[in-house]
């Protein structure tokens, strides 16, 4: 005859949940129910906010966005912890400090990117594990992502890569942890189309907002188990808060800007603001490659700058389209700041410069658009029936829309 106080244990185990089920229900429940939850983000640059998706925001804060449209009553805040070349031993330095002191229900774990190819992978599991260990101990929940795939380096190359994934999944699986497949998500957008796929990237390994928004959608759906579109969620708003402040201030501003709007911007800001002062440096196109302009952009960083015009022409040429897609990433990339936006960076596509466009030029008006939603930059674009006399007044109005937003 069985013990009693066995038959009673056997069957608490038959009724409760798995440790696999367990994790994220916990999490999923207090965010249906309305209660508040913080979540923190934890990684390395591919989590932090940097120039490569506009320096204002990454996949963490999307993830706010996307947890809060599927639970519209939810009081959830999504912490940002990610720094830049960090692997999992100084993710393991900073973790009370950048994470647990914020008491989290839920800890997403990032790495990987530079883990491979400066940590032995058996103390990459370690680390995984004490940051598991030490995250669950404080009373969060803990869920592994795996990383993006990548445009292949001599340093990060894709068999490597993909070794690393699977430890983390095999990490996921041994201690029932759930795990958010970013890396397989980004493989799917491939296989089903390589040339969207590529636009999902600012550079070699860091996705564009573009392919933060893959991110996010893909860890929002392993928490709250269905899919979430952040397709429509556009660039933060205003567009312009330095420029903004400093007009309200009384402050001059400086501003870079790619021709017509050398010409345009200051007396623009002028009419907007019949007290500002501006200085205006021109960023000269006329006659320059893609690739010129690309190196050109390398000095803006050390520019101290408070307003940046990227106005790429149609006209510069480029060997081919991945030359094309990475110069014009990174003249957007190198106008920005490393990390958080100090300065304001706006992105013009040809067809508000350049009025009258062929079909060929259109297409690549349409890449350009593409690219520059994809940096999570804001537009300036005419309405239908602005010719070339208009411009100044578009430029105006486009003020006073930003201005209107930040009240």
């Amino acid at each position: 005859m069985l013990n009693r106080s066995f038959v009673l244990l056997l069957a608490a185990a038959l009724f409760l949940p798995s440790a696999a089920q367990a994790q994220g229900s916990r999490t999923k429940e207090l965010l249906a129910a309305g209660k508040p939850v913080t979540v923190v983000c934890f990684g390395d640059s591919i989590t932090g906010v940097y120039y490569h998706t506009g320096g204002r925001r990454a996949y963490p804060e999307m993830l706010e966005i996307a947890l809060q449209k599927a639970y519209p009553k939810a009081q959830v805040k999504v912490m940002n912890a990610g720094v830049s070349g960090h692997t999992t031993v100084q993710a393991m330095a900073r973790l009370d400090g950048a994470v647990l002191k914020h008491k989290p229900q839920l800890v997403t774990v990032m790495f990987g990117m530079n883990d491979m190819v400066r940590v032995p992978l058996d103390d990459f599991k370690k680390n995984m594990i004490e940051i598991k260990d030490r995250c669950q101990k404080a009373g969060a929940e803990v869920m592994f992502c795996t990383q993006n795939n990548i445009i292949e380096t001599a340093g990060r190359p894709n068999k490597k890569l993909a070794e690393i994934t699977q430890i983390i999944r095999d990490l996921a699986k041994e201690h029932k942890l759930a795990v958010a497949d970013c890396h397989a998500a980004y493989e799917s957008a491939k296989t089903k189309d390589a040339a969207d796929w590529r636009l999902l990237l600012s550079d070699e390994i860091h996705p564009n907002m573009d392919g933060h928004k893959l991110l996010a959608e893909t860890i929002a759906k392993t928490i709250v188990g269905k899919e979430i579109s952040l397709k429509d969620s556009g660039p933060p708003t205003p567009a312009i808060p330095r420029t903004l402040q400093l007009l309200k201030a009384g402050q001059p501003i400086k501003v870079l800007a790619m021709p017509p709007y050398d010409k345009v911007i200051g007396p623009a800001l002028q009419e907007f603001d019949p007290k500002a002062k501006v200085e205006v440096t021109t960023w000269p196109t006329e006659g320059m490659t893609l690739a010129q302009l690309e190196t050109a952009a390398k000095k803006v960083r050390g520019m101290k700058l408070d307003l940046v015009i990227v106005a790429v022409p149609i006209t510069p040429s480029a060997p081919n389209l991945e030359s094309r897609i990475n110069s014009y990433s990174w003249v957007m990339n190198h106008s920005l700041s490393f990390g958080y936006q100090q300065w304001d960076v706006i992105a013009i596509p040809p067809s508000t410069a350049e009025f009258k466009l062929s079909l060929g030029e259109r297409q690549l008006d349409r890449f350009a658009r593409r690219l520059i939603a994809a940096q999570d930059l804001s537009m300036i674009t005419r309405q239908k029936g602005e010719g070339d006399a208009e411009l100044r007044a578009v430029v105006v109005r486009w003020l006073k829309e930003q201005a209107r937003i930040e009240r």
